[in-house]
């Protein structure tokens, strides 16, 4: 299987991550066992809050994926918004975040956005008015 390395905001590097297929494997996206991981760093003001944790469970929801979300060897759904929050993921602080399913780069790409762009809030940690 091939190796991936992830990264967002160019300064974290991910863990090397076996790819979701191999060409010998028969094995497609549908199979849990094999997943594409990728760190995270959260750059929001406030970090992984109530609002920034429900802005992230909507984005899994889009796709046809399965993720969980990990930090210091707590790992949760990552369709439960207490679950996230129960991290503590501050601002700064890495997450990984585990997808698999026929989705799971998109779902990865989507979430890397959503973090990069501090949950779309603005720099006091206030979603921005409209």
């Amino acid at each position: 299987m091939s190796r991936t390395t992830g990264t967002i905001n160019g300064d974290i590097q991910g863990e090397n991550i076996d790819d979701i297929r191999s060409p010998d494997s028969g094995l497609d996206c549908a199979n849990s066992r094999h997943a594409l991981v990728q760190q995270m760093r959260i750059c929001n003001q406030k970090g992984l809050h109530a609002r920034a944790s429900a802005r992230f469970v909507r984005t899994v929801e889009l796709f046809d994926a399965q993720v969980n979300v990990s930090r210091e060897g707590t790992s949760v759904g990552g369709t439960s918004i207490m679950g996230l929050m129960m991290l503590a993921a501050g601002p700064g602080s890495s997450i990984l975040v585990r997808a698999s399913g026929p989705q799971a780069r998109e779902v990865l790409d989507a979430l890397s956005q959503l973090i990069d762009n501090g949950f779309d809030e603005d720099t006091k940690g206030q979603e921005p008015e409209l």
